[in-house]
């Protein structure tokens, strides 16, 4: 699946970006460039680029994950954004995807054709913690939108979300742990509590990763970076509707 970046470069908004990869990575790389300074990448056109013969590079059917080094809806981007969507536009024959932590500018910031949202977008809305759960998801249920997902990551406290998991308007629940050397550790209750909530409403649920450290058994674990999803996948708590 390929990585679309138009645009690298965010700011801190609430209590799950204290952490944020994005500043971690850029910090270790030793970019001269500032990390919350947000500029447009050489991937900017990926989705529409051509090889020799003059057909897309990248075929129909394929699923671009959008904007995972910035924020889609940030404000520096407004004057890139209806580029971005004219190419989502052309290449209907794909599917892209994004998650956001600014789901309250979402309406100013879609294209005027949206209607009740285009099929090939779907869109993750991130919480961390009970506040910012209870700050966003009204917003997001209420928005057009044809594909939602709840993305709680990385997932800070335990929290209940039973209320917002509306079957039909809630495609996914995905939860996930944070990394890096000073990650906040993630109790492995939380993940089955917000499971059983997903089993309750009907809803599935994906444990896509466990973070740095994971607390089960009432025992702290250190897992690398490269087993974090592995280790997720194994602890086997996904929830699939049944056919």
């Amino acid at each position: 699946m390929p990585i679309w970046n138009p645009w690298h470069g965010c700011h801190k908004i609430s209590e799950g970006c204290k952490h944020c990869y994005v500043f971690r990575e850029d910090a270790a790389f030793s970019r001269e460039i500032p990390t919350n300074e947000v500029r447009k990448t050489l991937s900017f056109n990926l989705p529409v680029k051509r090889d020799r013969k003059h057909n897309w590079k990248y075929p129909s059917g394929t699923e671009f994950a959008l904007c995972f080094t910035s924020d889609f809806l940030i404000e520096e981007a407004d004057e890139w954004r209806t580029e971005i969507w004219d190419m989502i536009r052309a290449r209907d024959d794909c599917s892209f995807y994004f998650f956001t932590k600014r789901i309250e500018r979402f309406e100013e910031c879609i294209p005027s054709d949206w209607g009740e949202g285009w099929d090939n977008v779907a869109i993750g809305c991130t919480v961390e913690n009970q506040l910012r759960a209870e700050q966003r998801l009204p917003i997001f249920l209420s928005l057009p939108i044809r594909h939602r997902l709840i993305v709680v990551a990385p997932m800070i406290e335990q929290i209940n979300i039973l209320k917002y998991l509306h079957p039909g308007l809630i495609e996914e629940v995905s939860a996930g742990g944070e990394s890096g050397k000073y990650a906040r550790p993630l109790d492995f209750n939380w993940v089955l509590n917000l499971r059983n909530q997903c089993m309750e409403a009907n809803v599935p649920f994906n444990f896509h990763q466990t973070g740095s450290y994971i607390i089960k058994d009432g025992k702290q674990f250190h897992i690398p970076r490269p087993l974090q999803h592995s280790q997720a996948q194994r602890a086997n708590v996904d929830y699939r509707l049944k056919k």
